[in-house]
């Protein structure tokens, strides 16, 4: 059998599979192993220079106290009355703090300026929460966690808080000192 131009047709099959075999060979960089061109360039995209606040506080209050000063309103807004932010009139008294205590429930502290929802709720051990400052572009959230820990009488919070915008970390290492941690302190240990 012959092909039109006087070649046999093995050999044009041949030529044919030859040509196909290069051009795949010339392409397999990113077409056989796009994960290697994928890999290469998300290096670049891992933030190696991420902030993070990592506090250990101890209270008088039994776990108990310390969990419902952070997860009940009316509590809250206790603990707020002797914070910096009410002692400087940074936030006003007249609008209370609102905290759901469902999981998945949203809350709203020092006048709107604290935003967020409560992911993970373990009563007297742990807190997690998707937490934002009011002053953040839309959508922006960070991870605060308070783990509770039994210390003698006391509580021991263990604090970790990440995925702020970067630059952030000292100011709000600041605000958890004066506003929560300060006044939590001077919070009364029964109530």
């Amino acid at each position: 059998m012959h092909h039109a131009k006087g070649r046999p047709a093995v050999a044009f099959n041949a030529e044919r599979r030859q040509i196909l075999f290069g051009t795949a060979l010339a392409l397999g960089a990113s077409v056989v192993n796009p994960t290697a061109a994928w890999a290469r360039s998300s290096v670049e995209e891992i933030s190696h220079t991420a902030e993070t606040i990592h506090h250990e506080v101890s209270f008088k209050a039994n776990r108990k106290r310390v969990y419902s000063a952070l997860t009940d309103a009316a509590q809250f807004n206790k603990v707020v009355a002797l914070s910096e932010a009410a002692r400087t009139n940074m936030v006003s008294l007249s609008k209370p703090g609102e905290i759901s205590g469902d999981l998945g429930g949203a809350f709203s502290l020092f006048g709107g300026h604290i935003l967020g929802r409560h992911i993970e709720l373990v009563p007297s051990e742990r807190i997690v929460q998707a937490w934002r400052a009011g002053s953040w572009d839309p959508g922006i959230y960070s991870i605060a966690k308070f783990e509770l820990k039994e210390e003698g009488e006391g509580t021991k919070l263990i604090f970790d808080h990440t995925g702020f915008p970067l630059g952030q970390a000292q100011h709000l290492a600041y605000g958890w000192k004066t506003n929560y941690w300060e006044p939590l302190a001077k919070f009364p240990a029964q109530a």
